[in-house]
C-alpha cells in the first residue's frame, strides 16, 4: 500500500531534453513559415467548434 504523504520519487525530468524539444519544436516553425502558423489556427477553430456544438446540445437536452 503506498503511502498517501510520500508520493514517490521527486521528478526527475532530463533538464537539457525540455531545450533539445524547444529547439526541434523551433526548427520545425522555422521550416514550416505561415502555413504551419494558418494549420495551427484551423485546428484551433475546429475544436472551438466542436466544443460550441457539445455545449449547444448540451443546452437543448436541457
Amino acid at each position: 500500500m503506498s503511502n498517501f504523504f510520500n508520493p514517490g520519487p521527486p521528478n526527475s525530468t532530463d533538464p537539457g531534453g525540455h531545450k533539445a524539444n524547444h529547439d526541434v519544436n523551433a526548427e520545425k516553425y522555422h521550416n514550416e513559415g505561415p502555413p504551419g502558423f494558418w494549420r495551427q489556427v484551423t485546428d484551433l477553430l475546429i475544436a472551438v467548434g466542436i466544443l460550441a456544438v457539445i455545449i449547444l446540445v448540451v443546452m437543448w437536452i436541457f
